[in-house]
């Protein structure tokens, strides 16, 4: 596929997810890096059509390419889950689907291995005050059934990345997403005037723009040191409820309806969400990727989107 600029370090890369809301955002960042990116995905806008929940099948889509690197950034996710129900297909995408794409990865000679992971993974709840550095538990149990099936997908995730032999694993932990793509599903709830928010009473989540996170990838692509994770999020942890305030106010939309956090329950992991705080550390990023965010807070990173697109 072509480039946008000659790279002596070209890789090959297969792209789970590409047509997804990241993966889009990878496929652009990725070529424009030298990168050659085939897309792997159920739709048929995909270079390579298969599930990867579907062993069988994806090994026979894959027969016959040689790829230097998987991205396994696959979601089944098309909006923000409100119940918990709404996580189960995305994690059996990172278990299930994980294993079978690391033996995808064996199958096509890939040596590297670079996964989307999530910052929920050190725990939803109250971390205080906190920082959160890749030195902490990653993966502590869930405090019921729920949360438990939630980290258990992320914490057999990362294993499977960052412990299968012969093959060098990264794991990128990302804040929420927003941004191009990112975005729309809360503009459109705002419009429709059906996201109502808690306030926040001192509660803050990281947050990173769609952009700064696929620049992150091409990095981790890069130079990613095998075996380990990476935290990846703005400077600024914003809560749930004033990033959508925020949304709001850029986009000139209606302000969201403040309730109290125990009426959004019904919406089980919605709630579990706005209930967290969660801050952590990009240090490590910084050093041994050679990346920072372009848009250090989300009230910048929304200000450029609405500069550029006019509207979501």
């Amino acid at each position: 596929m072509t480039t946008n600029q000659p790279n002596q370090d070209s890789r090959s890369i297969l792209l789970a997810g590409a047509g997804g809301v990241l993966g889009v955002h990878l496929t652009r960042a990725l070529r424009a890096a030298g990168h050659r990116v085939t897309g792997l995905g159920r739709g048929p806008r995909n270079d390579i059509q298969a599930d990867l929940t579907d062993r069988d099948a994806l090994l026979r889509a894959v027969d016959g390419h040689r790829f230097d690197t998987v991205i396994h950034a696959a979601t089944a996710l098309r909006k923000p889950p409100m119940r918990h129900r709404g996580m189960h297909a995305t994690n059996a995408l990172r278990t299930d689907g994980t294993a079978h794409l690391i033996e995808a990865a064996r199958a096509t000679g890939a040596r590297r291995f670079v996964a989307e992971s999530m910052v929920f993974g050190y725990g939803y709840g109250d971390h205080g005050d906190h920082e959160i550095t890749e030195d902490d538990t990653f993966g502590p149990g869930g405090r019921d059934p729920e949360l438990e099936r939630h980290i258990a997908a992320m914490r057999t995730k990362e294993r499977l990345t960052l412990g299968t032999p012969g093959l060098q694993g990264v794991a990128l932990r990302f804040g929420l997403f927003y941004g191009s793509g990112g975005t729309d599903a809360l503009v459109r709830m705002l419009r429709r005037r059906q996201l109502p928010v808690p306030a926040d009473h001192g509660r803050v989540l990281p947050w990173i723009e769609l952009t700064d996170a696929a620049r992150a990838v091409v990095a981790a692509v890069e130079h990613g040191r095998p075996g380990q994770a990476y935290n990846i999020a703005d400077r600024t942890p914003m809560g749930f409820g004033s990033h959508v305030r925020c949304v709001a106010e850029e986009f000139g939309l209606p302000k969201p309806m403040t309730v109290p956090l125990w009426l959004m329950r019904p919406m089980s992991y919605a709630h579990t969400v706005m209930s967290t705080t969660l801050r952590v550390s990009t240090a490590k990023a910084e050093r041994e990727l050679g990346w920072a965010p372009v848009h250090a807070s989300v009230r910048d990173g929304l200000a450029a989107l609405r500069a550029v697109a006019g509207r979501v």
